[in-house]
C-alpha cells in the first residue's frame, strides 16, 4: 500500500523495462513537502554528509556479463555474492527504505540494465524526493551521489529482489535535509528497513537526534566509512545497526572462498567519542571502551574485491558498468539480509524486527562464548589502521559476516 501521511505532490506513475527476461521495473514517483514543525533541526551547522561507495574500475560492457562467466578480478555478479553467504529469499512483503542525497535522473533505466544484465527479477521502485532546506545537488555532488544511489538500489535488489524499494531523496547532503529524509522513511513510511550508506563527522549532541532511529518494527542501518579507523555519525548512534566492510576472495566465477574473508583497511570502525555503551554490547562484553562501539557487523566492502554496479552518468566516456565497494555495499547488503529475516517473521507470529541489535548479539552469543551457533563468519585477520580483526569482536569487522543460511532463519524467529 503507497503510505503519504504528509503534505505531497501529485503522483505519475510509469513502468520501464530493458532488453532482457525479467527486466521490467516499475516506478511510482511523488515527491513531499514536510512542514517545518515536522522537519529535523539541531546538530552542527554546515555539517555534510560523505557517501560511502569506492570505485575500482570499469567492468566489461553488459553484454558479456554472465554470472558464469564473471570472476573476482572483474567484479562480483549478485549469484556469487548469494552464493558465498548462503544468501536465500525473496524478501516479499517488505519494504527497504534507501535515503540518498539528490538521486539519479537514470535510475530507473539503470535498475533495468542491471537486471537484464544479471536475470534478476523485475523490481518495484518508489522514488520519494523530499523538499528541502539547502536544494544543494548540482555538478560533481549530483554525480557522485547518482552512483551512492545506483549501488544502493541495485543491491538492495539484488538481495532481496521481491521487497519493495522506496528511494527517499533528499535534496542536499547537509544534516537538516538528510535527517529529515531519514525521519520520514522510518516515522511516515513506516519502512521495515532504513538504510543510510553515507555518514559524517560526530558531533557532541549527536545523542539528542537518535530518537530519529527509534521506530517500531524498523531497523536502521548505516555504513561505517571508507577511510579506515575511526568513527562517523549516524552508525555511531545506539539505534542503528553500523555495518563494516571485508575483503572477499572468490574462485573464479563461482561463489566459493578462494581464502578466508578478512578485514577490509578502509572499514570505519572503533569506539563513539561521544555515545555510551548501549545494554547489547554489555551484555555481550564488548571490551576496551565505555563507549558505544562501531561496527556492529561486516560484509564484503572492499572495492578491490568489488561488485558490478550499472551507472550511465558516473563517466559515459569509460562504460556503464563498474567494480566497486565501500562499506555502502555492506550496508545495504544487510538491509536486504534483514528485509529476508523480516520476510519470515510472521510464520512465527512476531512482529517486523525493531532496532535489531538485541537479536543480533544475542544470535551472536558472549565475548566469552562468541557465535555458539556458528551463525557469523568470524573474521580474525586484517586491520583498518589503529586496530586488528581478532577472534570475537572487534573494532574492523564487528560480530562478523553472517553466514546468512543458519542467520536469517534464526533472526527470523528469535523473539528480541
Amino acid at each position: 500500500m503507497w503510505r503519504i501521511a504528509l503534505i505531497g505532490m501529485a503522483a505519475c506513475l510509469l513502468s520501464m523495462s530493458a532488453s532482457g527476461a525479467r527486466a521490467d521495473v516499475t516506478v511510482r514517483e511523488q515527491g513531499v513537502t514536510v512542514p517545518e514543525e515536522q522537519r529535523v533541526t539541531g546538530g552542527p551547522e554546515g555539517w555534510r554528509a560523505t557517501p560511502h561507495y569506492r570505485v575500482h574500475k570499469a567492468a566489461p560492457a553488459p553484454g558479456g556479463v554472465r554470472p558464469g562467466f564473471i570472476n573476482g578480478g572483474n567484479g562480483y555478479t549478485p549469484s556469487q555474492i548469494l552464493a558465498a553467504y548462503g544468501i536465500s529469499g525473496t524478501g516479499a512483503g517488505q519494504t527497504v527504505a534507501i535515503v540518498d542525497a539528490c538521486g539519479s535522473s537514470t535510475i530507473a533505466a539503470d535498475l533495468a540494465a542491471f537486471n537484464s544484465a544479471f536475470g534478476l527479477p523485475p523490481a518495484t521502485l518508489n522514488i520519494i524526493p523530499i523538499s528541502g532546506v539547502y536544494n544543494d545537488c548540482q555538478d560533481d555532488n549530483a554525480v557522485g551521489w547518482g552512483f551512492e544511489t545506483s549501488l544502493d538500489v541495485q543491491w538492495v535488489h539484488a538481495m532481496a529482489p521481491d521487497a519493495t524499494i522506496d528511494l527517499v531523496v533528499a535534496s542536499s547532503d547537509y544534516l537538516w535535509d538528510l535527517f529529515t529524509a531519514v525521519y520520514y522513511a522510518g516515522h511516515s513510511l513506516h519502512a521495515q528497513v532504513v538504510s543510510m550508506s553515507w555518514g559524517g563527522p560526530e558531533f557532541s549532541v549527536e545523542k539528542y537526534l537518535d530518537y530519529i532511529f527509534e521506530s517500531p518494527g524498523t531497523v536502521f542501518i548505516a555504513a561505517t566509512g571508507d577511510s579506515g579507523s575511526g568513527t562517523e555519525y549516524p552508525a555511531t548512534s545506539p539505534d542503528v545497526v553500523a555495518a563494516g566492510g571485508t575483503s572477499l576472495y572468490l574462485n573464479n566465477g563461482t561463489g566459493t572462498l578462494k581464502w578466508p574473508e578478512v578485514a577490509w583497511e578502509g572499514s570505519g570502525g572503533g569506539p563513539s567519542q561521544f555515545e555510551a555503551k548501549p545494554r547489547y554490547q554489555t551484555a555481550f562484553g564488548v571490551a576496551g571502551t565505555a563507549k558505544r562501539s562501531i561496527p556492529d557487523v561486516a560484509f564484503i566492502g572492499d572495492p578491490d574485491t568489488g561488485v558490478l554496479v550499472y551507472d550511465s552518468n558516473y563517466d559515459p566516456s569509460s562504460g556503464n558498468l563498474w567494480i566497486a565497494g565501500g562499506t555502502s555495499l555492506s550496508a545495504q547488503c544487510w538491509a536486504g539480509i534483514i528485509a529476508l529475516a523480516d520476510q519470515g517473521r510472521p510464520a512465527a507470529n512476531l512482529a517486523p524486527l525493531t532496532d535489531g541489535h538485541n537479536a543480533l548479539y544475542a544470535l551472536a552469543g558472549t565475548r566469552k562464548r562468541y557465535n555458539p551457533y556458528g551463525l557469523y563468519r568470524d573474521i580474525t585477520w586484517g586491520y583498518n589502521g589503529n586496530y586488528a580483526a581478532t577472534g570475537g569482536y572487534d573494532f574492523v569487522t564487528g560480530l562478523g559476516s553472517p553466514i546468512a543460511g543458519g542467520l536469517v532463519p534464526n533472526l527470523a524467529i528469535i523473539n528480541k
